[in-house]
């Protein structure tokens, strides 16, 4: 009879030669006082929780309330995470933009999925979602991009994102180049859209809103749709026909232990 598998062939982490903790680390924590977060306290749907949190990260003066973190995964299944500007939520899901070229780009052609974080930590909460992911129309794009400062859609073009680079002097010179192809003449079209660039919704599958509290025992409150999906690995064929933002019928919530 065979041995059994090594925990590492498995997919567990090996042991770690870490056998000391640095307390400048470590000992930095902040205990939570906030009100809690109960199933009575939410709406029907994950979009009007999402907008009524984000109108108080709003009210509240939150630095980059959109900031989001992105993570993907490459063919080899080793995730990346960055963080990224939501630039539009709706029924569909949350909305970003950037070079398909990227590594992002790249990773979501062959992956097309997602986990995306926006934390608000003033107000100690975070929004945690994840789903499948989709690009979005050309006419959608390119409506955003002339919306964006001339020097970013300069910057769109300039930058082969996420390639090496031999030195800062290198991008500059490309900016120059491209800043007096296309000079500023205040209009959205004075720069067209690159072909490489665009955008992409993330379309959940489930909803967490975070809210901290005392002693660490924090309210994790997650939408879900009606059926069961609690299964790991999620099947793709589960992720097809996922229900709309402001779907009153579509989502159930659950409460998960901090």
């Amino acid at each position: 009879m065979s041995n059994p598998p090594d925990h590492a062939e498995v997919g567990n982490p090996s042991l770690s030669a870490i056998s000391h903790i640095d307390p400048v680390f470590s000992s930095q924590r902040i205990s939570y006082r906030d009100q809690g977060l109960d199933v009575a306290d939410l709406p029907a749907t994950p979009l009007e929780m999402f907008r009524r949190w984000y109108d108080e990260a709003l009210a509240a003066r939150v630095i980059e309330p959109n900031a989001m973190t992105l993570a993907t995964v490459d063919a080899g299944g080793i995730p990346s995470a960055r963080t990224v500007l939501l630039k539009h939520a709706d029924a569909e899901g949350f909305v970003f933009f950037t070079n398909r070229r990227s590594r992002k780009g790249t990773e979501l052609a062959g992956q097309p999925f997602a986990a995306i974080v926006l934390a608000w930590l003033p107000l100690h909460r975070q929004v945690c979602a994840r789903g499948r992911v989709e690009q979005i129309s050309a006419t959608a794009t390119a409506e955003y991009f002339g919306t964006r400062p001339w020097g970013s859609r300069i910057g769109a073009w300039a930058s082969h994102q996420s390639r090496p680079v031999g030195s800062r002097a290198e991008l500059e010179r490309r900016w120059a180049e491209l800043s007096a192809r296309w000079p500023d003449h205040g209009s959205p079209d004075d720069v067209p859209v690159p072909p490489h660039w665009g955008g992409y919704v993330v379309r959940p599958l489930e909803v967490e809103f975070w809210q901290g509290r005392s002693s660490r025992m924090h309210d994790r409150l997650v939408y879900l749709p009606p059926h069961d999906r609690a299964i790991d690995p999620l099947p793709v064929d589960l992720l097809k026909d996922l229900p709309a933002l402001d779907d009153a019928i579509g989502w159930r919530v659950e409460r998960r232990e901090p």
